[in-house]
Protein backbone atom coordinates (compact mmCIF):
# COMPACT_ATOMS: atom_id res chain seq x y z
CA UNK A 1 0.00 0.00 0.00
CA UNK A 2 1.53 3.32 -0.96
CA UNK A 3 1.72 5.81 1.99
CA UNK A 4 -0.52 8.98 2.09
CA UNK A 5 -3.42 8.03 -0.17
CA UNK A 6 -6.11 10.15 -0.26
CA UNK A 7 -9.51 9.16 1.10
CA UNK A 8 -12.52 11.36 1.04
CA UNK A 9 -15.23 10.55 3.33
CA UNK A 10 -18.72 12.54 2.56
CA UNK A 11 -21.41 12.58 5.36
CA UNK A 12 -23.26 15.15 7.90
CA UNK A 13 -23.11 12.82 10.40
CA UNK A 14 -19.19 14.02 11.90
CA UNK A 15 -18.73 11.00 13.81
CA UNK A 16 -18.26 8.98 10.49
CA UNK A 17 -15.54 10.89 9.22
CA UNK A 18 -13.87 10.98 12.43
CA UNK A 19 -14.00 7.33 12.75
CA UNK A 20 -12.44 6.30 8.90
CA UNK A 21 -9.89 9.41 10.34
CA UNK A 22 -8.99 7.63 13.57
CA UNK A 23 -8.75 4.16 11.51
CA UNK A 24 -7.18 4.89 8.58
CA UNK A 25 -4.60 7.77 9.50
CA UNK A 26 -2.79 5.04 11.73
CA UNK A 27 -2.13 2.78 8.04
CA UNK A 28 -0.86 5.34 6.09
CA UNK A 29 -4.22 7.03 4.72
CA UNK A 30 -4.81 10.81 4.58
CA UNK A 31 -8.22 11.46 5.35
CA UNK A 32 -10.66 14.68 4.29
CA UNK A 33 -13.87 14.87 5.13
CA UNK A 34 -16.96 17.27 3.37
CA UNK A 35 -20.33 17.51 5.11
CA UNK A 36 -22.40 17.35 2.15
CA UNK A 37 -21.96 16.59 -2.18
CA UNK A 38 -21.55 20.35 -3.02
CA UNK A 39 -18.40 20.32 -0.41
CA UNK A 40 -16.95 17.45 -1.66
CA UNK A 41 -17.69 18.36 -5.60
CA UNK A 42 -15.13 21.64 -4.28
CA UNK A 43 -12.89 19.16 -2.89
CA UNK A 44 -12.52 17.00 -5.95
CA UNK A 45 -11.90 19.92 -7.93
CA UNK A 46 -9.45 21.75 -5.82
CA UNK A 47 -7.09 18.18 -5.29
CA UNK A 48 -6.89 14.71 -6.60
CA UNK A 49 -8.05 11.77 -4.28
CA UNK A 50 -8.11 7.81 -4.44
CA UNK A 51 -11.33 6.94 -2.95
CA UNK A 52 -14.59 8.76 -2.27
CA UNK A 53 -16.39 7.22 0.61
CA UNK A 54 -20.00 8.95 1.09
CA UNK A 55 -23.29 8.32 2.77
CA UNK A 56 -26.55 7.92 1.04
CA UNK A 57 -28.68 10.23 2.87
CA UNK A 58 -27.74 13.85 2.87
CA UNK A 59 -29.77 16.98 2.50
CA UNK A 60 -29.47 18.27 -1.15
CA UNK A 61 -27.66 15.83 -3.76
CA UNK A 62 -28.11 12.56 -1.87
CA UNK A 63 -25.25 9.31 -2.04
CA UNK A 64 -25.98 7.98 -5.30
CA UNK A 65 -26.07 11.22 -7.16
CA UNK A 66 -22.82 12.22 -5.99
CA UNK A 67 -21.94 8.54 -6.39
CA UNK A 68 -22.79 8.77 -10.51
CA UNK A 69 -21.08 12.51 -10.55
CA UNK A 70 -17.95 11.09 -9.40
CA UNK A 71 -18.13 8.16 -11.86
CA UNK A 72 -18.75 10.12 -14.60
CA UNK A 73 -16.78 13.25 -14.51
CA UNK A 74 -13.65 10.38 -12.70
CA UNK A 75 -14.45 7.12 -13.59
CA UNK A 76 -11.08 6.18 -11.95
CA UNK A 77 -12.00 7.44 -8.63
CA UNK A 78 -13.72 4.22 -6.87
CA UNK A 79 -16.55 5.17 -4.27
CA UNK A 80 -17.52 3.55 -1.66
CA UNK A 81 -21.08 3.80 -0.30
CA UNK A 82 -21.91 3.82 3.48
CA UNK A 83 -25.33 3.23 4.50
CA UNK A 84 -27.21 2.26 7.56
CA UNK A 85 -30.24 1.47 5.07
CA UNK A 86 -30.73 -2.12 3.48
CA UNK A 87 -32.23 -0.81 0.32
CA UNK A 88 -31.96 -3.16 -2.62
CA UNK A 89 -33.23 -0.71 -4.98
CA UNK A 90 -30.33 1.47 -3.85
CA UNK A 91 -27.44 -0.65 -4.26
CA UNK A 92 -28.99 -1.73 -7.73
CA UNK A 93 -28.58 1.61 -8.53
CA UNK A 94 -25.29 2.40 -6.85
CA UNK A 95 -23.66 -0.77 -8.62
CA UNK A 96 -25.09 0.53 -12.09
CA UNK A 97 -23.06 3.80 -11.40
CA UNK A 98 -20.15 1.54 -11.06
CA UNK A 99 -20.15 1.73 -7.10
CA UNK A 100 -17.22 -0.47 -5.45
CA UNK A 101 -19.00 -1.67 -2.65
CA UNK A 102 -21.49 -0.99 -0.13
CA UNK A 103 -20.99 -0.77 3.91
CA UNK A 104 -23.47 -1.16 6.35
CA UNK A 105 -23.68 0.74 9.64
CA UNK A 106 -22.91 0.32 12.68
CA UNK A 107 -19.37 0.40 11.28
CA UNK A 108 -16.16 -1.67 12.96
CA UNK A 109 -12.16 -0.55 12.43
CA UNK A 110 -11.89 -4.10 10.45
CA UNK A 111 -14.88 -2.80 7.98
CA UNK A 112 -13.51 0.15 7.60
CA UNK A 113 -9.97 -1.19 6.93
CA UNK A 114 -11.16 -3.88 4.77
CA UNK A 115 -13.62 -2.06 2.72
CA UNK A 116 -11.06 1.09 1.64
CA UNK A 117 -8.47 -1.80 1.05
CA UNK A 118 -10.83 -3.49 -1.68
CA UNK A 119 -12.16 -0.38 -2.87
CA UNK A 120 -8.56 0.97 -3.56
CA UNK A 121 -7.76 -2.60 -4.96
CA UNK A 122 -10.48 -2.74 -7.68
CA UNK A 123 -9.73 0.98 -8.53
CA UNK A 124 -8.94 1.24 -12.49
CA UNK A 125 -5.70 3.26 -13.08
CA UNK A 126 -6.28 6.34 -14.73
CA UNK A 127 -5.49 7.18 -18.21
CA UNK A 128 -3.40 9.90 -18.99
CA UNK A 129 -3.20 10.43 -23.23
CA UNK A 130 0.51 11.83 -24.34
CA UNK A 131 0.09 15.44 -25.25
CA UNK A 132 -0.89 15.44 -28.85
CA UNK A 133 1.03 18.37 -31.11
CA UNK A 134 -1.58 21.24 -31.48
CA UNK A 135 -1.81 22.39 -34.88
CA UNK A 136 -2.63 25.90 -35.24
CA UNK A 137 -6.02 27.03 -36.43
CA UNK A 138 -6.00 28.74 -39.96
CA UNK A 139 -6.54 31.92 -39.82
CA UNK A 140 -9.03 33.04 -41.96
CA UNK A 141 -9.15 36.68 -42.95
CA UNK A 142 -12.97 38.34 -43.99
CA UNK A 143 -12.58 39.53 -47.43
CA UNK A 144 -12.35 43.86 -46.64
CA UNK A 145 -15.48 45.75 -48.13
CA UNK A 146 -13.33 47.94 -50.21
CA UNK A 147 -11.79 44.89 -51.90
CA UNK A 148 -15.19 42.85 -52.58
CA UNK A 149 -16.87 46.35 -54.18
CA UNK A 150 -13.38 46.25 -56.61
CA UNK A 151 -13.73 42.84 -57.50
CA UNK A 152 -17.38 43.41 -58.54
CA UNK A 153 -16.90 46.60 -60.64
CA UNK A 154 -13.39 44.85 -61.95
CA UNK A 155 -16.31 41.87 -62.49
CA UNK A 156 -18.85 44.25 -64.64
CA UNK A 157 -16.07 46.53 -66.43
CA UNK A 158 -13.96 43.56 -67.37
CA UNK A 159 -16.48 42.59 -70.78
CA UNK A 160 -15.71 46.57 -71.64
CA UNK A 161 -12.05 46.55 -70.79
CA UNK A 162 -11.70 43.49 -73.49
CA UNK A 163 -14.16 45.26 -76.21
CA UNK A 164 -11.81 48.13 -75.98
CA UNK A 165 -8.55 46.19 -76.32
CA UNK A 166 -10.38 44.38 -79.32
CA UNK A 167 -11.54 47.69 -81.11
CA UNK A 168 -7.96 49.85 -80.47
CA UNK A 169 -5.34 47.00 -80.62
CA UNK A 170 -5.29 46.94 -84.51
CA UNK A 171 -4.90 50.61 -84.92
CA UNK A 172 -2.56 50.62 -82.63
CA UNK A 173 -0.76 48.18 -84.86
CA UNK A 174 -1.45 50.38 -87.99
CA UNK A 175 0.19 53.36 -86.24
CA UNK A 176 2.85 51.39 -85.55
CA UNK A 177 3.40 50.18 -88.84
CA UNK A 178 2.90 53.73 -90.12
CA UNK A 179 5.65 55.16 -88.25
CA UNK A 180 7.90 52.74 -88.72
CA UNK A 181 7.18 53.64 -92.00
CA UNK A 182 7.83 56.67 -92.53
CA UNK A 183 10.63 56.46 -90.63
CA UNK A 184 11.88 54.17 -93.70
CA UNK A 185 11.30 57.00 -95.69
CA UNK A 186 13.03 59.34 -93.80
CA UNK A 187 15.90 57.07 -93.91
CA UNK A 188 15.89 56.89 -97.94
CA UNK A 189 16.01 60.29 -98.56
CA UNK A 190 12.60 60.51 -100.00
CA UNK A 191 11.69 64.23 -98.87
CA UNK A 192 9.75 65.18 -101.89
CA UNK A 193 7.59 62.46 -101.51
CA UNK A 194 7.58 62.59 -97.54
CA UNK A 195 4.43 64.55 -97.93
CA UNK A 196 2.31 62.01 -100.20
CA UNK A 197 3.68 59.56 -97.66
CA UNK A 198 2.23 60.77 -94.65
CA UNK A 199 -1.17 61.70 -96.39
CA UNK A 200 -1.43 57.86 -97.71
CA UNK A 201 -0.34 56.84 -93.78
CA UNK A 202 -2.54 58.74 -92.56
CA UNK A 203 -5.40 57.86 -94.71
CA UNK A 204 -4.69 54.39 -93.93
CA UNK A 205 -4.44 55.64 -90.08
CA UNK A 206 -7.92 56.88 -89.85
CA UNK A 207 -10.28 55.19 -92.71
CA UNK A 208 -10.80 52.21 -89.93
CA UNK A 209 -11.81 54.73 -87.39
CA UNK A 210 -13.99 56.35 -89.99
CA UNK A 211 -15.31 53.26 -90.33
CA UNK A 212 -16.20 52.62 -87.16
CA UNK A 213 -17.62 55.66 -86.28
CA UNK A 214 -19.69 55.20 -89.38
CA UNK A 215 -20.60 51.81 -87.80
CA UNK A 216 -21.56 52.98 -84.18
CA UNK A 217 -23.11 56.48 -85.37
CA UNK A 218 -25.36 55.08 -88.21
CA UNK A 219 -27.90 53.09 -86.08
CA UNK A 220 -28.30 55.56 -83.61
CA UNK A 221 -28.89 57.80 -86.23
CA UNK A 222 -31.88 55.62 -87.97
CA UNK A 223 -33.15 55.09 -84.83
CA UNK A 224 -33.39 59.31 -84.05
CA UNK A 225 -35.21 59.36 -87.75
CA UNK A 226 -37.35 57.12 -86.69
CA UNK A 227 -38.09 58.69 -83.49
CA UNK A 228 -38.43 62.56 -85.09
CA UNK A 229 -40.83 60.94 -88.23
CA UNK A 230 -43.43 59.37 -85.17
CA UNK A 231 -43.16 62.01 -83.51
CA UNK A 232 -44.60 64.32 -86.16
CA UNK A 233 -47.06 61.79 -86.88
CA UNK A 234 -48.30 62.17 -83.81
CA UNK A 235 -48.44 65.72 -83.59
CA UNK A 236 -50.12 65.96 -86.84
CA UNK A 237 -52.71 63.45 -85.42
CA UNK A 238 -53.33 65.35 -82.36
CA UNK A 239 -54.02 68.91 -84.69
CA UNK A 240 -56.51 67.19 -86.66
CA UNK A 241 -58.33 66.15 -83.65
Amino acid sequence: MSALRKVLVVDDDPVVGKSFDRVLTGKGYSVVTAHDATEALARLREAEVDLVVTDIRMPGMDGLELAETVRSRRPWTPVLIVTGYGDAAAEARAKAAGVTAFLHKPLSPEMITDGTEQALAAAVPAVVAPDAPVEPEPVVEAPARGGRVRDIALFFAAPFIGLIYAVFMPFVGLGVLAWMGGKALVRRGAVRRAGHAIATVAKMVFMPFVGLAYLIVLPFAGLAALAWVAGRALVGRERSE
